[in-house]
């Protein structure tokens, strides 16, 4: 009666191992593939963006988040292939998207306009511009906010959603 036992055993373990060793061999395969495509695509998405003359904070900020979405589909795309049920993971991850992106609305907004500046360029470093009741010299353009320094060395920081959305004197 052991020997029997001890058969079905050793069968029912090479019957998962060979199963599941064929799953992991494609996860790893995909890991690898993925992970090579991944870098190509971040070397083709930085060379056009050098070629198209973007913003340099621009570029690392974009080419970051580009390249963190496919990571992020890459591991989803890995766990599917050892069997994980992806559909609710990927529930999570909306439902996470939608959750942070309503608690950072403003800061979104922020973003959105810093984006629009580094993109139309209505001033640049060196410019001296009034906005939002301030006039000075644009000192740095971050992703956020804009700093400018007033004519009594006075630094103001303003942040670029309501930059974006009003009115702009480039003087």
């Amino acid at each position: 009666m052991n020997n029997i036992d001890l058969d079905e055993l050793k069968n029912l373990l090479i019957d998962y191992g060979t199963e599941y060793s064929l799953k992991l061999l494609g996860g790893i395969l995909i890991w690898i593939i993925g992970s090579w495509l991944i870098k190509k695509v971040k070397k083709i998405l930085l060379k056009a963006m050098d070629h198209l003359d973007y913003d340099e904070t621009l570029e690392r900020f974009l080419s970051n988040l580009i390249i963190g979405g496919l990571k992020v589909v890459l591991v989803i795309a890995i766990l599917g292939q050892l069997g994980v049920h992806t559909t609710s993971f990927a529930a999570i991850l909306a439902a996470a998207g939608l959750a942070v992106g309503l608690s950072l609305q403003g800061s979104l907004s922020n973003f959105a306009g810093g984006v629009l500046i580094m993109i139309f360029k209505p001033y640049k470093i060196g410019d001296f511009i009034e906005a939002q009741g301030e006039m000075g010299t644009v000192k740095e353009i971050e992703i956020f906010t804009t700093k400018l320094n007033t004519t009594d060395n006075k630094e103001v920081i303003i942040p670029n959603g309501t930059l974006s959305n009003g009115n702009i004197t480039n003087y």
